[in-house]
């Protein structure tokens, strides 16, 4: 498969896209087609996972600022996120070490924190099996307010309880998502999608590199555990641990695809092999998947996740807004 739209090197992005994102963070986006609005290009929604904006301010009303400002209308929310906002009883801060502690004063540091962590879990899970959800849906109001669909809420609830597994799809129901995200695993892909089903949602899993680590890997045994389950594929992982085109994989199993993450990594043989790049300057054949996507109108989420170094002087809000003009300049 070729990705003629791929051909958009770092140098013209960048050139194109200077002027386009500073307009982008202030005004509401003009060139889209008339079904289009936000950050929907071609029908395609693009979103960003709020894990993007790890490194700077992150609660609830902080997110929904960075989206007003980059016209940014499609989310997945990490769970901490609404679940901060929601009044979650704080786990206990990680002791910093100190310069000179013996072994045995590491070792009872150690097994102090253990123990305040035990403690907070029990509290947290009270709060959990408990919760009124009077918080979450104030916080949905917000976020509608502000026209910003949150699709996803990855609470991340595969070793949770029973009772806080039905609390993670409740919330997230309320919050408007349709989906519970986890990472991808045996255990997980059979507990949750049961979950799923019973809530009337999808549970959706997402993977690394074991696509191209783990021998025998096949995203169909963990889908055949229930109806419920779907991917939230990352098309970079999969591409740069695997070497393969994720059009062949999202082609065979798009009906089972919920969402995807979005970022550019090297291919499997650079040199440096499988690693993050700013976009248009690595690998990931994103336009040939975004295309796809458009071309089939299929109701596939398409989630930026920033993971590569952010350039000195920028931040990761002006880097998601670089990213949200890539995908317009592909799919518009």
């Amino acid at each position: 498969m070729t990705q003629k739209n791929h051909s958009i090197s770092r140098r013209n992005f960048i050139r194109a896209t200077a002027a386009g994102a500073t307009a982008l963070a202030f005004a509401p986006l003009a060139a889209c087609s008339p079904v289009d609005s936000g950050s929907t290009f071609g029908g395609v929604h693009i979103g960003v996972i709020t894990y993007s904006w790890r490194s700077m301010p992150s609660t609830a009303q902080d997110i929904i600022n960075y989206c007003k400002q980059g016209n940014i209308t499609s989310l997945e929310l990490m769970g901490p996120v609404a679940e901060e906002f929601a009044g979650l009883p704080p786990g206990p801060p990680i002791p910093p070490r100190k310069d000179g502690q013996t072994e045995e004063e590491e070792a009872a540091a150690a097994e102090a924190y253990l123990l305040a962590r035990q403690e907070a879990a029990e509290k947290q899970k009270e709060w959990r099996t408990s919760c009124d959800f009077e918080k979450y849906k104030e916080l949905k109001k917000m976020f509608d307010e502000a026209g910003i669909h949150i699709h996803t809420v990855k609470f991340s609830p595969a070793n949770w309880s029973d009772e806080e597994t039905d609390y993670a799809f409740k919330a997230a129901k309320v919050l408007g998502a349709g989906a519970v995200t986890n990472e991808i695993g045996d255990q997980a892909c059979r507990r949750l999608g049961k979950f799923a089903e019973k809530h009337g949602m999808v549970a959706a899993y997402h993977n690394h590199s074991q696509p191209g680590e783990q021998p025998g890997f096949n995203f169909e045994d963990f889908l055949a555990h229930s109806p419920a389950n779907k991917l939230n594929l990352d098309v970079g992982h999969y591409f740069g641990s695997t070497g393969k085109h994720p059009n062949e994989l999202i082609e065979k199993l798009h009906d089972r695809i919920y969402s995807i993450h979005l970022k550019d990594k090297t291919a499997k043989n650079a040199e440096p092999s499988n690693t993050n790049r700013p976009w248009g300057e690595g690998d990931t054949p994103l336009a040939d998947i975004l295309g796809l996507i458009k071309k089939n109108k299929w109701p596939i989420y398409a989630d930026i996740e920033l993971e590569y170094k952010i350039p000195e002087g920028s931040d990761a809000q002006q880097e998601i807004i670089k990213c949200v003009e890539y995908c317009k300049n592909i799919l518009v």
